[in-house]
């Protein structure tokens, strides 16, 4: 058995808000961590039944790279939960609700923008 780690690395500012996120895995081809603007991990612990959850991202994320990135998580979930479940319907669904979400998300930022 093969064992691989994932490793994120969080710097934080002098009020603990994550000012620079970047990771970095092994059996990876690059020896250098790779930045990124925030980071959505969950763990799902069998015995309490219940899931585990980090959710960071760095002050310079923007709302429309938050709405890109929770359109893109919700959408690649759908996909995980087909591969596990094979239940392509309620997977289906998802993708619906983050279409949806996708664009009220995206009219509510450009009504912010006119507002300026």
């Amino acid at each position: 058995m093969n064992k691989h780690s994932i490793n994120i690395n969080v710097i934080l500012d002098n009020e603990k808000m994550p000012e620079h996120i970047d990771w970095s895995a092994s059996g990876n081809n690059s020896d250098t961590a790779t930045p990124a603007k925030g980071v959505l991990l969950s763990l799902w612990d069998g015995n309490e039944k219940t899931a585990l959850r980090i959710d960071l991202w760095t002050k310079k994320m923007m709302v429309d790279e938050m709405n890109d990135f929770f359109f893109q998580t919700l959408m690649t979930m759908a996909d995980t939960y087909t591969r596990a479940t094979r239940n392509a319907e309620l997977a289906d669904e998802l993708k619906t609700f983050a279409r949806d979400f996708k664009v009220k998300a995206d009219k509510k930022m450009m009504e912010e923008e006119q507002k300026g």
